[in-house]
């Protein structure tokens, strides 16, 4: 996926991103931040928290022959569903195309959830499989079933690694976590070309797409909120009447030598 960044479509997707996660991040307060996977984009550089971490997740093996490129030093690497980080002490943490590229990106979602504070926030960019990128990579994988492979039609337009993940499915995730979407958009909406050139000559599409066929856009972008609902204590069911806390009243007779 590193060598597709390098192409006019990938430098076009990470300029957009790049923008999306500046104004996102820029206004997190807190002291602890992660960004998770896509070493060519700092997604924290907006952001003012003292402590920023750059890691790549165990299972996408960073290339280090164009580290020369990255933005950033990496800081370490990690597994992506066990971050070597204690529960619920990270303020932000960016998923950069991280859960498109992982074997389990559920488990991953999941152990983000963990390591966020109570109303901190997580951001979420994907490729999106209802758009025009979309439907050519699908076009390209049908092709291939079909064993035209070899032809242009076969061709693919993105990466083969990683899987899309609709935003509907994402937001399902999020939901059963407790992380409430707090904004989301879609962008890229230009169509599926491949010169610098082309890409120029659709940029009107940007400048409507968010009106006309917002959904459509190549790539979606979500911000996150981890909320912990607040518990009450209720107490006992059962509570002693009043009647039975009064002291018992003891009738006596007049004359009776045994009353006091």
């Amino acid at each position: 996926m590193a060598a597709w960044f390098c192409t006019a479509p990938g430098r076009y997707l990470l300029a957009w991103e790049a923008q999306r996660f500046a104004d996102a991040v820029a206004d997190a307060f807190g002291y602890h931040a992660l960004q998770l996977g896509l070493p060519e984009l700092d997604t924290l550089a907006a952001n003012r928290m003292p402590h920023r971490w750059l890691a790549a997740p165990e299972e996408q093996a960073p290339n280090l022959d164009t580290a020369d490129a990255w933005p950033r030093a990496m800081d370490l690497v990690a597994h992506a569903a066990a971050l070597p980080f204690p529960s619920a002490s990270l303020d932000l943490v960016t998923l950069p195309h991280t859960l498109e590229l992982s074997a389990d990106p559920h488990a991953v979602l999941r152990e983000v959830e963990r390591v966020l504070v109570p109303n901190g926030r997580v951001v979420i960019s994907g490729l999106n499989p209802l758009s025009l990128w979309g439907l050519r990579q699908g076009r390209a994988h049908l092709a291939a079933r079909m064993g035209l492979t070899g032809t242009r039609w076969a061709r693919l337009y993105l990466p083969e690694a990683g899987a899309f993940i609709g935003l509907w499915r994402l937001q399902d995730w999020l939901r059963l976590l407790s992380l409430e979407v707090e904004q989301q958009a879609h962008g890229c909406y230009r169509p599926a070309v491949r010169s610098e050139r082309w890409l120029q000559r659709w940029a009107w599409m940007d400048r409507w797409g968010p009106w006309a066929w917002a959904p459509l856009g190549a790539v979606y972008f979500v911000v996150a909120v981890k909320r912990v609902r607040g518990m009450h204590l209720l107490g006992p069911a059962w509570r002693p009447t009043r009647a039975a806390t009064a002291p018992a009243v003891v009738a006596r007779r007049d004359g009776d030598p045994s009353a006091p």
